[in-house]
């Protein structure tokens, strides 16, 4: 841990931007990236804690600042006396979760802290009950590890912690990649958490991510309000959140699809432990081919397309919408005339302006008149920064196919 932890405020070594780059902090980001620096300490190590300011020797803010990243500087705070120590932590933590509790009132289960939206950048939580995953993917996140742990355990009295470290994002900081590691407690190879009227198993240590996707909640109940008496398809099922919520609201059949077969045997044992067994089919394979191939079973009334980032990077960005708009028009065909789909897409890069275009696009190609329904973003526990387009990424959109 970074000795500076415990420095008194003002004694913070600076970091100085070049003229004219303080504009875009000064409405509220987080980020100074490292062509904006002019001066910086000298023996910097990655993470460590600094006051930035900017060429007029204003003060901007205190966070993180890593010498060999593009992120170069992280603001935790814009306040000078304010120290970055454990007493801070259990603030922001108390914060975080005040917001999440009065949207989701309801159990114990959502994304307690997601990252700049909370003023802790680098930093991700995700409760399960009495269980937290913990992602961490900043240098200066790392450092204060033992510090974050303590606060988390003072805030929430969690009985078990995993500190998850196989993010790809974590290379970009330098920091190592590796296996997920129970950190306080303990934690079973499975939980079960409740989540709306639904029932989950959750696996924090070896399932996708962090474990549960929080992030399509909201937009799971919006489309299961379109799915009662439907025969519905899952694509992408994952652990079967669509197919399930739909299930629960009176859809007539389900059928989940996935690539992946550990992703299947978790949506089989999370229809079992919905009761929704009986209306329910699981089908390997690639969502493409099973939607461009004759259903044995007949058209379906609603469809959920879910796929992983298909762009990672900005020079990702044209063969990944070719994948979305190749995807969407399967879906548009596949679907009966009348009949919903909700397509997603969780790539950052796909502005909403290019997502739209393309199921334009995806509409045009599958000779469909298509309309919007719905256009939603990401649930009420990943709230976006209006000062920073960064935090939103998701995007979902319920269409009426024609």
């Amino acid at each position: 841990m970074d000795g500076r932890t415990t420095l008194s405020a003002g004694a913070y070594p600076a970091v100085v931007l070049k003229p004219k780059e303080e504009g875009r902090l000064q409405g509220g980001h987080l980020w100074a990236f490292s062509n904006e620096i002019a001066t910086a300490p000298s023996a910097s190590n990655p993470g460590m804690l600094a006051d930035l300011f900017h060429a007029q020797k204003g003060f901007l803010g205190r966070g993180f600042y890593h010498p060999h990243s593009l992120i170069a500087f992280r603001v935790l705070t814009d306040q000078k006396d304010q120290l970055i120590d454990e007493s801070f932590l259990v603030k922001r933590f108390e914060t975080a979760m005040a917001q999440r509790t009065a949207f989701y009132s309801q159990g114990h289960a959502y994304r307690w802290v997601f990252g700049e939206s909370d003023r802790l950048p680098g930093l991700i939580v995700d409760r399960y009950h009495d269980i937290l995953c913990v992602q961490s993917i900043a240098a200066g996140m790392e450092l204060l590890k033992p510090l974050i742990i303590k606060a988390l355990v003072q805030v929430s009295g969690a009985q078990g912690i995993v500190w998850r470290t196989d993010s790809g994002l974590r290379e970009l900081e330098g920091l190592k990649i590796g296996k997920p590691e129970v950190v306080h407690g303990q934690v079973a190879g499975r939980i079960e958490i409740h989540i709306e009227n639904g029932k989950f198993f959750v696996d924090p240590r070896e399932g996708q991510k962090t474990g549960f996707y929080f992030d399509q909640r909201d937009n799971r109940q919006a489309l299961a309000a379109y799915s009662e008496g439907k025969r519905v398809l899952d694509a992408f099922c994952y652990s079967g959140g669509f197919g399930i919520t739909a299930g629960l609201h009176g859809a007539r059949e389900i059928v989940f699809a996935d690539s992946s077969q550990p992703a299947l045997e978790m949506a089989e044992a999370n229809v079992a432990l919905n009761g929704l067994a009986e209306k329910s089919t699981f089908v390997q394979g690639d969502a493409v081919e099973l939607l461009e191939h004759e259903n044995p079973g007949g058209p379906f009334d609603v469809i959920s397309v879910d796929p992983p980032a298909y762009a990672r990077s900005k020079k990702h960005l044209p063969a990944a919408l070719k994948a979305y708009e190749k995807l969407n028009i399967a879906a548009m065909r596949a679907v009966k005339r009348g009949g919903i789909v909700a397509s997603s897409s969780c790539s950052h890069h796909v502005s909403r302006d290019l997502f739209i275009e393309m199921l334009r696009r995806s509409a045009r190609k599958a000779a469909r008149q298509v309309r919007l329904l719905e256009l939603r973003s990401q649930a009420k526990d990943h709230p976006v920064l209006l000062s920073m387009p960064e935090t939103e990424y998701l995007k979902c959109a319920i269409l009426q196919i024609l």
